[in-house]
């Protein structure tokens, strides 16, 4: 058994690799991220999440909410940027990749520039605090998902259906039917639906949050007033049945997935790029091991070789594991609504999936 794990161990890239990374550092980031959802399992069966509405109240690994979430957060467009901004003798630098690749770039730095800094430090009322374990783990999750992003759009070729090379590195565009000539289009405004969408839905529940405190806050006498360093601390509503609460609880979550979906298919645009050497031996060295797909990433890869399209396989890894890694926390935050405010003001809406009171 440790001959087995030292020998496993041995045949991984060296730390240099990843950064930035390497042909063979993407493949194994890669392998590892597509199995993310079955680390998720774990989170349906158990509900601690010491952050936001079920944060521990007291605890020495608590960090201030708005430092947390900024760093979790702030950790993928970093990343992203530093891996496509690095010298490379052999690939295009960011400023020179194709205008597709800069779309994809600028539509994920979009949506983190309001998650990191927007959201918690002009637009959120309060954040509670957030475990160190919680953001670490999160912190983790968009480094993978960045450093899987990166490399895609940075031009390495990937040996998996949907992906057409001629087995050196070297990206052959297709010929494909005009319908799908149009998926990108469709993916950027889908994005963009989706981030609106997003956007409106946490912003309605910061305006909820508010609007309670302060009849809170009236109530209060003066002595009670100062009981508290911020009048919206562990201030909670259950959003009315109506708007995009109508029939889920979560419609932030659904939102930001259908503007992952949006991503993946601005991405059927984007092809393996032909290194600037033309040395045979320099472009072998940017095609990565041939990677195995994860079951449940199959009918993608079907789906793309359908239509003669490149498989924007980290736009899909990041919808299926964003999906597995959101939905369980929308289920448990469904039980909390169920617990503090009951179930008639739940009024039978799913967490995020309509007409599916567990999901």
């Amino acid at each position: 058994m440790g001959a087995t794990v030292s020998s496993f161990w041995a045949s991984l890239p060296s730390g240099a690799d990843f950064y930035p990374l390497t042909p063979e550092a993407w493949h194994v980031v890669l392998n590892s991220f597509q199995y993310f959802p079955l680390v998720t399992t774990l989170q349906w069966l158990v509900s601690w999440h010491p952050a936001g509405k079920t944060s521990l109240q007291s605890s020495i690994f608590n960090i201030p909410g708005r430092v947390a979430w900024c760093a979790m957060e702030i950790i993928g467009p970093v990343n992203l940027l530093y891996n496509l901004t690095r010298p490379s003798p052999t690939l295009p630098a960011l400023a020179d990749l194709p205008t597709i690749n800069k779309l994809v770039v600028a539509l994920y730095c979009i949506h983190y520039f309001n998650r990191a800094i927007i959201s918690p430090f002009f637009a959120a009322p309060s954040m509670s605090p957030i475990h160190a374990l919680v953001m670490t783990m999160a912190m983790g999750f968009n480094w993978f998902n960045s450093s899987c992003i990166a490399g895609w759009l940075r031009g390495y070729a990937l040996p998996v259906p949907g992906y057409t090379t001629d087995g050196t590195g070297a990206g052959l565009a297709t010929s494909y039917p005009v319908v799908t000539d149009m998926l990108p289009v469709v993916g950027v405004a889908v994005f963009a639906i989706g981030m609106v969408g997003n956007i409106y839905s946490e912003r309605k529940l910061f305006q909820l949050r508010r609007e309670s405190a302060a009849k809170q806050s009236a109530k209060k006498t003066d002595n009670d007033a100062g009981q508290t360093t911020t009048k919206y601390a562990k201030v909670y509503v259950i959003p009315p049945r109506q708007g995009v609460f109508r029939y889920i609880l979560y419609p932030h979550y659904a939102f930001e997935w259908l503007e992952w979906v949006g991503f993946a298919l601005a991405g059927t645009a984007v092809f393996p790029l032909s290194p600037t050497s033309a040395s045979l031996a320099t472009r072998s060295e940017l095609v990565a091991p041939p990677l195995t797909l994860a079951p449940w990433l199959v009918p993608a890869a079907w789906l793309a070789d359908w239509l003669a399209v490149p498989l924007p396989l980290p736009g899909v890894l990041f919808v299926v594991n964003a999906v597995a890694n959101m939905l369980p926390h929308a289920r448990w935050g469904r039980k909390w609504y169920v617990e503090k405010f009951g179930e008639k003001a739940v009024a039978g809406r799913g967490a995020a999936v309509p007409g599916c009171a567990w999901m």
